[in-house]
């Protein structure tokens, strides 16, 4: 399989080569529409005079100028996909070179509430968010949010499977996220979908057939008229009548219109990306069954969708004055096109919901893939139902860069629980954080960034970083309480990995090693499995009395005055302290 790098490069190449020649062909078509429109004109000029030669020269002119405009409409949206596809190729160099910092953050979903996500940096500037995600809707970005807090562990080798075949599609995906990002929405799908699902007709229904019949009448009139077998006068009373029927209902046309006008620009991009989702062949389960989501009896959803984008444009058309008036005059335009969107709403207003939610499962997964293809030497969970809850080789962490990074390998039973000492800085809040990212990742879907790994499937719960409220008038130590009995009441009613990091900092040293005692033999006895660090080495006295515990440590030597760490998990307890050191060494004792 070609290395991303070197993918990313030809591809950016590719379509840079053909942007230069869309860029050329641009120039062309607007020269052609240029030379078309002043032919037509020196027509005119040189047949006047001669009706039937100068209405010719302007028809055919017309015709070819159109022909010109839509051509260069494609050639436009050509380039605009081709410069898109530079842009996607663009950023996963930058990205492989642990430039990532300018993508979205996924702030907004910060929640220190959260089983895992506020103490694992989840989300926020540096993120695992922020390193995978590539969503471009907002409903996939929402999505990749939900499946990266689910905590779920339900159906993980199919979720590999999907994830692992649309790796492999590399094309197809960045061509999705290139349509995708061509145009901006400003009105989410959601708010549209409950626009449509909550709509009732306004329109009575004998308008559904009105207009056809009042058309029908109206061509029979211009055609008498120009048989010469009725005055004009007759016609223009026509005229009124139809523009007394329109103005009637305009209040609701209104109404329609300006809702309808929210969703255009929405259907337009969301007919092509399901359009592709349609003509791609899937064989995983998990892919083939959301794509069969969209599948209906007669007609693609894409076509669909189509469809309604072309019925919201046809009413957009309303603004044009000869348009408005001769249209609704003689055919009723206005009421025609509201009452096939009333009949569209009506048809497919249940279908609607679902078919957005394909394209956002779509968008997710396509960040969850391109993650994957970025990372081939990452592995797999094998999923297991032993003894062992994790069994890991040379795990490490992401987000942190290769050639510095120190991997370790990592094994724990189930229903065993390890304390982790060591000096400041020697890596145990790293080291946590890696454990539960990697957690995270395998009950996503995703491969981890260790040589081999078994993992039995486990729900995550942490506490790692508590902080006291001012608004909500709360103590630190007030704040750990409630997190601490958050995590007790949520494994009584289920399994958990849990993580805490050095809990009970809010107290005082002696009532600190009692409370973490008593604590750890809870969790002990609650038959759940875990990683706690801590600095209080008096709570690695517990292994003597457990057998369900382990101590293991990360070190820390001074040599030639300068503090070394190597990172490496070891078993026992760390002799080695620093803080002292540091404080002398920083000057500040």
């Amino acid at each position: 399989m070609q290395h991303p790098h070197q993918f990313y490069k030809v591809q950016k190449n590719i379509f840079e080569q053909e942007s230069i020649q869309l860029k050329k062909k641009l120039s062309v078509s607007s020269l052609l529409r240029l030379f078309t429109f002043l032919g037509s004109i020196l027509g005119v000029y040189f047949f006047f005079g001669n009706t039937s030669l100068m209405l010719l020269t302007i028809g055919i002119g017309v015709v070819v100028f159109i022909f010109l405009v839509v051509k260069h409409g494609n050639l436009q949206y050509s380039y605009k996909l081709n410069k898109a596809l530079i842009s996607i190729n663009k950023t996963e160099l930058n990205v492989l070179n642990r430039d990532y910092l300018n993508l979205n953050d996924g702030s907004e979903y910060i929640n220190p509430k959260h089983f895992y996500s506020y103490d694992i940096d989840l989300f926020g500037r540096g993120s695992f968010f922020q390193y995978c995600n590539r969503t471009v809707t907002i409903e996939g970005k929402n999505k990749l949010f939900l499946e990266l807090t689910s905590n779920s562990i339900l159906n993980i080798e199919e979720k590999q499977l999907g994830i692992k075949e649309l790796s492999q599609k590399s094309i197809w995906r960045q061509r999705f996220t290139a349509i995708a990002s061509l145009v901006k929405v400003e009105h989410p799908a959601k708010e549209i979908v409950q626009w449509i699902h909550n709509y009732t007709s306004v329109f009575p229904k004998f308008l559904s057939y009105l207009p056809l019949i009042f058309s029908t009448i109206s061509l029979a009139l211009v055609t008498l008229l120009i048989l010469q077998l009725i005055p004009e006068v007759i016609l223009l009373f026509w005229l009124f009548i139809g523009l007394g029927i329109s103005g009637f209902y305009v209040k609701k046309v209104n109404g329609l219109y300006k809702n309808t006008s929210n969703a255009k620009d929405t259907f337009k991009q969301y007919y092509k990306l399901l359009n592709e989702i349609e003509n791609t062949s899937f064989k995983s389960e998990i892919l083939k069954n959301e794509q069969l989501k969209i599948q209906t009896e007669f007609k693609k959803a894409s076509t669909i969708f189509k469809e309604y984008s072309k019925l919201l444009d046809a009413l957009d058309q309303r603004n044009n004055v000869i348009i408005a008036v001769l249209g609704n005059g003689f055919f009723l335009k206005d009421l025609h096109q509201a009452s096939k969107i009333e009949k569209w709403i009506k048809t497919y207003k249940s279908k609607v919901e679902q078919w957005f939610e394909v394209i956002a499962f779509f968008d997710a997964q396509n960040s969850l893939a391109n993650f994957t293809f970025n990372h081939p030497n990452y592995v797999f969970p094998e999923i297991k139902n032993n003894k062992e809850v994790i069994k890991a080789t040379d795990l490490g962490h992401t987000l942190l860069n290769e050639i510095q990074r120190v991997d370790s390998d990592f094994t724990i039973k189930n229903q065993q629980f390890f304390i982790i000492t060591g000096a400041n800085m020697a890596g145990k809040s790293t080291f946590l954080r890696t454990v539960s990212l990697a957690i995270v990742m395998a009950n996503v879907g995703l491969p981890v960034c260790a040589k081999a790994f078994e993992y039995t499937p486990i729900k995550l719960i942490t506490s790692m970083r508590t902080s006291d409220s001012l608004a909500d008038d709360e103590s630190y130590f007030f704040s750990e309480l409630k997190r601490l009995k958050f995590i007790v009441d949520e494994i009584g009613k289920d399994n958990y990995f849990i993580i805490l990091d050095e809990i009970l900092k809010g107290t005082n040293s002696t009532d600190k090693a009692i409370g973490s005692k008593k604590f750890v033999q809870k969790l002990v006895a609650s038959n759940s499995t875990g990683i706690i660090a801590t600095h209080d080495l008096s709570l690695c006295e517990i292994e003597k009395e457990l057998a369900e515990v382990e101590n293991f440590y990360f070190d820390a030597e001074i040599i030639n005055n300068e503090l070394n760490f190597d990172y490496k998990l070891k078993e026992g307890i760390c002799k080695n302290m620093n803080a002292s050191f540091l404080l002398k060494k920083m000057e500040i004792i």
